[in-house]
């Protein structure tokens, strides 16, 4: 049964909670979490070392990093901006290993759909960066006030519906021309529980899947399809409604059980495993609620100030591996 359980989520962190929560051992998966009181924030690495461990888990072999900080969904902008020396921070350990000559050429990929607020994550993301390539282009790492400049360029190449063609097609055309050492990919993605949304993002070395949370299948942006190390950075922003009515199910659950009188009912429904329970809501909310997603009401401020708060991340290590080009 268990292999049927498909749950709708992005995040490999609620992949990993899912069979700790079956009491699944998953060999080759290892998680490590740490936690910031002070500003509550809380960072988690999973780990997927072997390919079983990747067939298991349903993503591809990597790192995944993942911060879940609650106020994020507040407009402070000191507790951002240490959401965004995290991001940098991430970023330096992710790319640690990559062999520059100098200058970093970045190649940044803003996915989904400008014209739906829910997915608008990566195009907002890609407005707000320092983009640098075309002028060192034109007139030289000098004319950036520094002996070693960064190549910084962006592309937001829209979805599928408006261009006709696949996302990987149209990067692979623009890394074959332009050359980047590296591509970083930010998206907008689906969560399993409604707490982590608007207030995680995840960061992984194993490139990204445009579409797949919300049953949308492309080819994805991997070190494999584009021959080069591919970042992949997503904030979830949708929840599937059948996630929804699973959660309010397991309320209704342990109101049950704290009644004398129907005490027995909530018992055998607590019988079902997480899967029996997912697939029965998924049956009886079908086909009205089936495949539906929720995103809360105030997407539109949050997405802008996420999608803020990321692109000064990416500046900030930016500017962070230029200066240490200098000092090298």
């Amino acid at each position: 049964m268990l292999d049927k359980y498909n749950i709708r989520t992005d995040l490999a962190l609620e992949e990993k909670e899912r069979f700790e929560s079956d009491e699944v051992e998953i060999h080759g998966v290892i998680l490590e979490e740490e936690y910031d009181e002070e500003r509550e924030i809380r960072i988690t690495r999973v780990k997927i070392e072997t390919e079983k461990g990747a067939k298991t888990m349903g993503k591809p072999v990597g790192t995944y990093l993942t911060l879940e900080a609650p106020n994020m969904a507040l407009p402070d902008e000191g507790y951002h901006r240490e959401i965004s020396e995290k991001i940098s921070l991430f970023l330096q350990e992710l790319l640690g290993d990559i062999k520059t000559k100098g200058e970093l050429s970045v190649l940044v990929v803003g996915l989904g759909n400008r014209q739906v607020t829910p997915d608008a994550l990566g195009p907002y993301v890609a407005d707000n960066l320092c983009i640098t390539r075309h002028i060192v282009k034109e007139y030289g790492k000098y004319a950036m006030g520094m002996e070693h400049a960064n190549l910084i360029s962006a592309i937001v190449p829209g979805v599928m519906g408006q261009t006709g063609m696949e996302t990987v097609e149209i990067i692979q055309g623009i890394v074959q021309e332009t050359k980047p050492d590296v591509v970083i990919a930010v998206d907008a993605l689906a969560a399993r529980n409604t707490r982590r949304l608007n207030r995680t993002i995840q960061i992984s070395d194993a490139g990204i899947h445009p579409g797949s949370g919300v049953g949308n299948h492309r080819k994805g942006l991997t070190k494999e399809t584009l021959n080069v190390p591919v970042i992949g950075i997503g904030v979830p922003t949708v929840v599937d409604a059948a996630t929804i009515v699973n959660d309010t199910m397991e309320n209704l659950i342990s109101a049950l059980e704290s009644s004398e009188v129907l005490k027995s009912v909530g018992e055998v429904l607590r019988s079902y495993n997480a899967a029996e329970k997912y697939e029965l809501v998924k049956e009886l909310i079908s086909p009205h609620l089936n495949g539906m997603f929720v995103t809360p009401k105030d997407i539109d401020e949050m997405v802008k100030q996420i999608s803020y708060t990321i692109s000064e991340g990416l500046n900030l290590f930016f500017s962070n591996s230029q200066n240490e080009s200098v000092e090298g």
